[in-house]
């Protein structure tokens, strides 16, 4: 079983920064890839950022030069630092990791989503 635990939303003012983490344990053999989507009220979810094992990143359009993905292999934890936070950044942040698991008999591939935590950029 897999667990991940996220931190670091808040409420911010336009323009200013905040930083996610995403912490994933259990039985974990290896992760090949880990990222942060996001889901505003009354719209799909998407995409905000990614990470492979190799540390190939992938961001959204709306994100790019303001947010930065990174992460600590070695505390199966990755980040999002977000800058220059705008109003329409308001949203429920979720980290997803794709990981190969540690099971009875042999490896399983994963896919394992986080609780999830609001970020509000508002004056």
């Amino acid at each position: 079983q897999v667990q991940l635990v996220e931190s670091g939303g808040g409420l911010v003012q336009p323009g200013g920064s905040l930083r996610l983490s995403c912490v994933a344990s259990g039985s974990i053999f290896s992760i090949t890839a880990m990222g942060w989507y996001r889901q505003a009220p009354g719209k799909q979810r998407e995409l905000v950022a990614a990470i492979t094992s190799g540390d190939s990143t992938n961001y959204a359009d709306s994100v790019k030069g303001r947010f930065t993905i990174s992460r600590d292999n070695a505390k199966n934890t990755v980040y999002l630092q977000m800058n220059s936070l705008k109003p329409e950044d308001t949203a429920v942040y979720y980290c997803n990791v794709r990981l190969i698991a540690t099971m009875t008999g042999g490896y399983r591939y994963l896919e394992v989503w986080g609780q999830g935590t609001l970020v509000t950029v508002s004056s």
